[in-house]
């Protein structure tokens, strides 16, 4: 099995999260996505993100539908912040027999050399880059184990996505209809 990892603060997950897992799943090698929802991205601030466990059943109600993708809250249990290497490393273990490619932003690139370990990363996994807006050249294209797949650019954030929720505006066709309900029930994001 050869499962593709998106991984993200999902802070809420958005369409475009959804297109992206979808077209990777559907239009590449990849079996199935996995969207692995970080409890702390070591390069985004704590104080910014809802309750794991809100993010992860946000997740989970948008992606019930689609059997091409699941969600693994795999990095709830490990230490904080959580890290890539740790992460893929702890996955391969429990799933010997399967095949993880780590899909990843053009936009991550010139920051990948700052990950911990980026150089096991490379040595042990696939790495599917996407395109993204706005991203700046590097010389990482040029080591082996990225692959470039031409997916849909989507100009979406979930930065904006609550700006909209707290200014009172729609955030419909943004996010799908259960995820907005969800955020509106539980008042998230105001």
């Amino acid at each position: 099995m050869k499962v593709g990892l998106l991984f993200g603060s999902f802070n809420p997950i958005h369409i475009g999260h959804l297109i992206l897992a979808n077209f990777m799943a559907t239009n590449t090698d990849l079996d199935t996505v996995w969207l692995v929802v970080s409890p702390q991205n070591p390069f985004k601030p704590s104080n910014t993100l809802l309750h794991e466990f809100d993010r992860l059943h946000m997740v989970s109600l948008a992606i019930a539908d689609n059997p091409n993708l699941g969600v693994s809250n795999i990095e709830f249990s490990m230490p904080k912040p959580s890290y890539t290497i740790d992460t893929l490393t702890y996955l391969q273990e429990k799933y010997p027999s399967y095949e993880f490619v780590l899909i990843m932003g053009e936009d991550n690139l010139p920051l990948f050399p700052k990950w911990k370990n980026y150089e096991s990363i490379l040595a042990y996994h696939k790495v599917y880059v996407y395109p993204r807006t706005g991203s700046v050249t590097t010389d990482l294209p040029e080591m082996p184990g990225l692959t470039f797949i031409k997916a849909p650019i989507l100009d979406i954030s979930a930065t904006f996505i609550r700006q909209c929720i707290r200014e009172e505006k729609s955030i419909k066709y943004m996010v799908p209809d259960v995820v907005a309900e969800y955020i509106q029930v539980h008042k998230l994001y105001q």
